[in-house]
């Protein structure tokens, strides 16, 4: 999905998926943002599992094949991998693995799950689709998917490699903390004494990874 990028990303991709009929290619008529953007693929997709891929971002060559394996053995309906923080150059910055096992409650202490490591099995989740907020609609995203599953289920391997941009709009730590109160207290609905519980969790929790 093309959110009208001003590079040549759409002209190069455009150029491979005349080669390549597994690849379909969409471009939004304005820029609409992630949300707008990733729903678009959810509604055009097919296949039974469901991953997405920033521009930024990049999978290892087994990650996709190694995931479904896991899934099927497992017979779980969400997982997340390991996965290396790299530099805007490539340069390795750290390398983050994710719990075993990582619940909703977990969830509402940090978000965790990074939109590149996760797979969904659409089979049994259905299609989910992103609600529009100008910050962390991805923690909003898997808290909603969260409710329907026992949780999410980790692969220690690094099968991903996720790039810090700086000044990105991820990077602007203050409003994404503020905007984590009105997740926990507001959209969630979790009662103000419990809801100080989870945010001081997260704060303490997002000290930690911002270490990696």
């Amino acid at each position: 999905v093309d959110d009208m990028s001003t590079d040549n990303s759409y002209k190069i991709v455009e150029k491979i998926a005349k080669k390549d009929d597994r690849l379909k290619l969409f471009k939004n008529k304005e820029n609409s943002g992630v949300s707008v953007a990733r729903n678009l693929g959810i509604e055009n997709s097919k296949g039974r599992y469901l991953v997405f891929l920033d521009a930024d971002d990049l999978f290892m060559p087994e990650k996709l094949k190694k995931q479904v394996e896991f899934m099927k053995m497992n017979d779980v309906a969400l997982t997340q991998t390991g996965y290396e923080k790299i530099n805007e150059d490539g340069s390795l910055r750290g390398v983050v693995s994710f719990p075993i096992f990582f619940s909703y409650n977990d969830s509402l202490k940090g978000n965790l799950m990074k939109c590149f490591a996760v797979m969904i099995d659409t089979k049994k989740l259905g299609k989910k689709h992103f609600k529009t907020y100008k910050l962390s609609e991805d923690h909003i995203y898997w808290l909603e998917i969260l409710k329907e599953v026992d949780g999410c289920y980790g692969i220690e391997e690094p099968l991903g490699k996720y790039r810090i941009i700086e000044n990105s709009r991820s990077s602007n730590k203050l409003d994404a903390v503020r905007f984590q109160w009105k997740i926990i207290h507001e959209i969630e609905k979790i009662s103000f004494f419990k809801s100080i519980y989870y945010f001081i969790n997260y704060l303490w929790y997002g000290y930690k990874r911002y270490k990696v």
